[in-house]
Order: C-alpha cells, then structure tokens, then sequence
C-alpha cells in the first residue's frame, strides 16, 4: 500500500457540542457509531477507503478550501469562552498533505487571533458543521 492509499491520524481539539455535531455526522455519513473510539487503536495512518476516514478526509478538505470563509463566520469569542478543561482531543484522518495544510492555517490563525489552537479548531470546524461552539 502506498502513501496516497493511507490518511495520516491526527487531533483536534473540539468544545463538546462540536465533537458531538461531528459524531452526528459521522454516524449520518458513515455509520461510525463512536467517534472517540473509531481511531483510537490507530497509531498513524488508516488505509483509503475506511468509511469514517473518507469522510473526516472531506470534512478537513471542505475546511482547507473554505477556510477563509470559515474563518469570517467562525465565533472565535464564543469558542475562546470554554473552559480549558471543556475541550475533547478528536482524531480526524486525511490524505496527508491536506492534514497538514489544515494543521498550518489552524496556527496562523492562532497566531493572527492570538489565542490558542483549541480555540481555532473549534471555531472553525464549529462553522464547518454548523453549530455552535457552545451548548448555550
């Protein structure tokens, strides 16, 4: 298997009411019944073609072509107003070129904003979903 055949494993960290707006979509997706539990025995990489890798793979596509959009609608404040302890570590998978991409515009926009990641990833993929980043 080659590496274009695997997508790289990596985490978000997410406010609970987006780790749980993207569990729905999982579920709605791709049958994925635990999103906490669905690549947690994976170390690095699954192979092309896992159901719930797909569709994380096109969420974060979805996120790296619309970021700039999703960063004008992202509620960073609310976001910011978590709890530190508030935040769920989430393994998405992605084709790695495109985790990677996503990973690099979640720093600059920690850095722009000057706040930290959790605050973006949740911000962002909050607006990617379409929710809000908290449960009030």
């Amino acid at each position: 298997m080659t590496v274009d055949d695997r997508y790289t494993v990596f985490g978000v960290y997410l406010s609970r009411p987006v780790a749980d707006a993207l569990e729905d979509h999982l579920y709605e997706e791709a049958g994925v019944l635990d999103l906490e539990g669905y690549f947690a025995e994976t170390p690095d990489s699954v192979p092309a073609g896992d159901p719930g890798a797909d569709v994380t793979d096109a969420l974060v596509a979805d996120a790296v072509e619309g970021f700039p959009a999703l960063y004008d609608e992202g509620d960073f404040t609310a976001a910011e107003a978590v709890d530190h302890d508030g935040f769920d570590l989430v393994r998405l998978a992605a084709k790695p070129a495109r985790a990677a991409e996503l990973r690099d515009r979640f720093q600059a926009a920690a850095t722009v904003r000057d706040v930290d990641l959790r605050t973006v990833q949740t911000a962002i993929l909050a607006a990617a979903l379409g929710v809000k980043p908290t449960a009030d």
